[in-house]
């Protein structure tokens, strides 16, 4: 995959050529061809390497942001071949969770929308605590508390993991919703800016398995989570 990322502080060719040598100094990277004039850096990477561990090896003289960041692979693939993975997820748990009322002999909304998301954090989390490190590195470069607390990012998977299985188990079903709402709320805010301000940087939301772009996808989802805590606990209380 090719990233094209923002560099400032180039003034001359030894400066290109520090940085580009700096950045192929990290494993997974097999080109990089920089530019002081235009300010950028295209690297040519076997996977996703988070902007933190970019910045790491070129120092403080150098700084590189994601603002301008794009990759050419998503500009050939269509909306469905980009989303698919988290497409297919959706289509799972709904398809599972259903299937579960339909068993029950009659179809109670709470009951399922309970089920729905025990099955939606336990999976995400999943995917996040396949490398919890990746994960914990994008989404520190757009969450609002995970850019100030870094350790943020490792709460955050194992507070999704809790969630669904406090949900499976029907654990203070109050507390639960209530810590829902609070944590997607915070959640979406990094996640709306990132969108609204057009930032084409990675989304976090599956970890570091697969890499989908932000967008208005990952706001549905959070609106999802923040919509059926609110109706759940509307209901309790």
């Amino acid at each position: 995959m090719t990233h094209t990322y923002k560099v400032t502080g180039m003034t001359c060719s030894s400066c290109e050529a520090k940085v580009k040598s700096s950045l192929l100094t990290l494993p997974g990277i097999t080109g990089v061809e920089v530019s002081k004039e235009k300010q950028t850096a295209i690297i040519i990477m076997r996977k996703h390497i988070a902007l933190l561990s970019l910045q790491k090896v070129l120092g403080s003289k150098y700084t590189i942001s994601a603002e301008e960041h794009n990759e050419s692979v998503e500009h050939t693939k269509s909306w469905l071949a980009t989303y698919k993975p988290i497409l297919l997820i959706f289509a799972y748990i709904t398809g599972v969770t259903l299937l579960v009322e339909w068993m029950q002999g009659d179809f109670v909304w709470m009951r399922w929308m309970n089920h729905f998301m025990s099955g939606f954090f336990l999976v995400f989390s999943f995917f996040k605590l396949l490398n919890l490190k990746g994960f914990a590195e994008s989404y520190s470069m757009y969450d609002i508390v995970a850019k100030r607390w870094a350790v943020w990012g490792y709460v955050y998977a194992f507070t999704e993991l809790a969630l669904g299985l406090a949900y499976l188990t029907g654990l203070n079903p109050v507390l639960t919703n209530i810590i829902t709402f609070v944590v997607m709320t915070v959640s979406i805010i990094g996640v709306l800016q990132s969108v609204l301000n057009n930032r084409k940087i990675k989304c976090a939301c599956l970890g570091d398995v697969f890499n989908l772009p932000m967008s208005t996808i990952t706001i549905i989802e959070d609106l999802l989570m923040i919509g059926m805590s609110g109706i759940m606990l509307l209901t309790m209380l």
